[in-house]
């Protein structure tokens, strides 16, 4: 039996409130860094080795593996000119693309968009959170956004089922086709149904999933098995969309930086072996990003907000290595006292539309920018 060809779809993990770019890939061999963190540096010989010079924080280990397997590649030195240390402006600019002006359009909703124009799927996305995204965000685009996709649904706690078919069909009717009504009513009408129909659809993922993978009992777990589960549905969703955090480590961030990245990491690790027992591992690659790194220099138990950060790209399907430079730590080549980044982060984003979703990068990234040889033909 030949095996079937599906779109490739992309996974998106937003580490949220500024991942510490120094205690993920650690110089662990340069003395600035180590004269700079006096409380939060990690030792030499407790880190996992990628070279001579950097190696992964020991919390990442299953990350390591997939990087020893050439799946991961490490991209150094990610930002934009004239950094913004503020979290919601520069997460602003990650999630528009625009670092020189206030944005409407999520760089996510225009790729969502040229990969179903007529927006014939409402499921080409769906954000795995409260909310949605400004990634995502562009007028006409449907996204559905999950909180607990074993619950998810419309009227989901109406345990009559007579009482839940009346509710529904009241929605329907409610927020029906607005034709013929104002602007504002045709949107909420559109909005409504789409909803409506997404709900349905992705109601029935868990139900088609199995599985010999055990993921871990957290949250960022059960969210990346909720991932697998609707890719493995097969319902046509090209784009994921998953945030976790909060990497705003001003205190205490040892203990809680590992515990984030020893989640995620097991996390990533167990959703591409659930692929890879589906026969699925080359059909998705994962992108993580934060909106900034953090100082150099620790502020006792913590980091405040920096710049000159670092991404990954982790797939079967990416050719492995470290990508831009890693920053110098040295006091003369610092931006105020900051990592100065020599990568656009719109280099990254076009290099994943073009070489990975088949798409015009320079609409959706507004402008054209250099791409990293990082996805295999």
């Amino acid at each position: 039996m030949v095996a079937k060809k599906r779109d490739p779809a992309l996974v998106v993990i937003q580490l949220s409130g500024g991942n510490d770019t120094l205690n993920t890939i650690v110089p662990y061999s340069d003395g600035h860094y180590h004269d700079n963190r006096s409380t939060v540096g990690i030792a030499s010989d407790a880190v996992l080795p990628i070279n001579d010079e950097l190696g992964f924080t020991p919390h990442m280990a299953p990350v390591k593996k997939l990087w020893d397997e050439g799946k991961v590649a490490i991209i150094n030195g990610i930002g934009y000119p004239n950094p913004n240390r503020s979290h919601f402006r520069s997460m602003d600019i990650w999630h528009t693309a625009l670092p020189d002006e206030i944005g409407t359009e999520g760089w996510l909703g225009r790729a969502t968009r040229d990969l179903d124009p007529k927006a014939e799927n409402v499921l080409t996305a769906v954000n795995f959170g409260r909310g949605l995204p400004r990634a995502l965000g562009l007028r006409g685009v449907p996204v559905a956004s999950v909180g607990n996709l074993d619950t998810y649904g419309l009227f989901p706690d109406m345990e009559d089922e007579a009482m839940r078919k009346y509710a529904l069909e009241a929605f329907s009717k409610m927020y029906g086709s607005g034709a013929g009504g104002d602007a504002v009513m045709e949107f909420l009408g559109q909005t409504g149904s789409d909803a409506l129909r997404g709900a349905d659809i992705l109601r029935t993922a868990p139900e088609k999933y199995n599985s010999n993978i055990e993921y871990a009992d957290n949250a960022f777990a059960k969210t990346m098995k909720s991932v697998a589960q609707v890719m493995l549905a097969d319902l046509g969703t090209r784009i994921f969309y998953t945030q976790h955090g909060s990497f705003d480590t001003h205190s205490g961030e040892l203990a809680s930086h590992a515990s984030l990245w020893k989640d995620i990491s097991g996390a990533i690790g167990d959703f591409q072996d659930d692929l890879k027992e589906h026969g699925r591992e080359d059909e998705a690659i994962i992108f993580i990003f934060s909106e900034f790194g953090r100082r150099i220099k620790d502020n006792g138990s913590g980091t405040d907000h920096g710049s000159g950060g670092t991404a990954f790209i982790i797939g079967n399907s990416v050719k492995g290595g470290l990508y831009g430079e890693y920053p110098s730590l040295k006091e003369e080549d610092l931006l105020e006292g900051d990592l100065r980044f020599n990568n656009d982060f719109r280099s990254t984003y076009s290099t994943v539309l073009e070489q990975w979703l088949d798409l015009e990068a320079a609409p959706i990234v507004n402008g054209r920018f250099e791409q990293f040889d990082i996805i295999k033909k």
